[in-house]
């Protein structure tokens, strides 16, 4: 099973895909804000969307698990 982690910590401002969604590498799934600005997180793999770990509005930390891709 594959991870996306947060590259920071923030507030999750948007998530860009859904369970079950086909993702590929490099493509942007989260957006996160911190100090009033919007960090993009992309996906290092290419896969499905198995579970969302995160909400809109969700706080969260370096390293945090976002998303699992199967």
């Amino acid at each position: 099973m594959k991870q996306i982690l947060s590259n920071m910590a923030g507030t999750v401002w948007q998530v860009l895909v859904a369970r079950g969604d086909s993702v590929k590498a490099n493509q942007d799934v989260i957006i996160l804000e911190s100090m009033k600005m919007e960090i993009n997180v992309a996906s290092k793999h290419d896969g499905i969307v198995k579970e969302l770990k995160v909400s809109e509005g969700d706080f969260v930390n370096d390293g945090d698990v976002l998303i699992e891709l199967e």
